[in-house]
């Protein structure tokens, strides 16, 4: 599989990934259109989603020239394998899973590892980590942020887990660089509906908050 460059230009733009679970290979298909025509440029498909190597090599054939597709929840070397295989972009991992951070820095494949508390996130980002994804973040809050940015404000970091559009604000003005965001993204019940042309409004309607933070 070539692998595409990470487009960090059109990430920077709107440095929100939008996360998908448990999603059927029917409605990724039917979502993605919208989701880059909201003005969104990266996606995670999480690997312990059924099917989630055929749906991440399917959305790179058909969307990689205007969409980020990585691999999400990567937990082991086997899973980083296969989502290479796949053809991903990025990787990200819900912990600090050293040798599959270790193996995308080897790679040149960005990493977005997961880590908790400072000292996992100093860690991750000595190892390589493009973006520490600081999980999960609201029981940690925005002022976590601001403290770690303090005496680390060269380490880039992207809140991840339960996050919604409200909640940005804090966490972009102490410092957050980027965000993961899975759910409040993608309410469920308008896709699993298929009302894709309210799914459309919202994300268009999350852009503009994002916009106005």
């Amino acid at each position: 599989m070539i692998h595409r460059p990470f487009d960090w230009k059109s990430f920077e733009s709107l440095p929100i990934i939008g996360i998908l679970r448990n999603i059927t290979k029917e409605n990724l298909e039917a979502l993605l259109p919208y989701y880059i025509d909201a003005g969104f440029s990266t996606i995670e498909i999480t690997m312990n989603t059924e099917g989630a190597e055929q749906m991440i090599a399917n959305a790179i054939k058909h969307h990689g020239n205007r969409l980020n597709v990585g691999a999400g929840t990567v937990c082991s070397i086997e899973d980083l394998e296969k989502a290479v295989n796949a053809g991903a972009t990025f990787i990200v991992t819900p912990v600090m899973v050293r040798a599959v951070i270790s193996k995308c820095v080897e790679m040149n494949i960005p990493v977005f590892p997961g880590a908790y508390n400072p000292t996992e996130i100093f860690e991750a980002w000595c190892m390589g980590a493009s973006l520490v994804k600081v999980f999960p973040a609201s029981t940690l809050g925005p002022d976590f942020i601001k403290s770690v940015k303090a005496p680390f404000p060269q380490i880039k970091l992207m809140p991840t887990g339960g996050i919604n559009l409200n909640d940005i604000s804090g966490y972009k003005k102490n410092g957050a660089d980027a965000f993961g965001i899975g759910s409040p993204l993608f309410p469920s019940d308008l896709i699993e509906g298929n009302r894709w042309e309210q799914l459309s409004d919202h994300l268009k309607k999350f852009k503009r908050g994002w916009e106005s933070c």
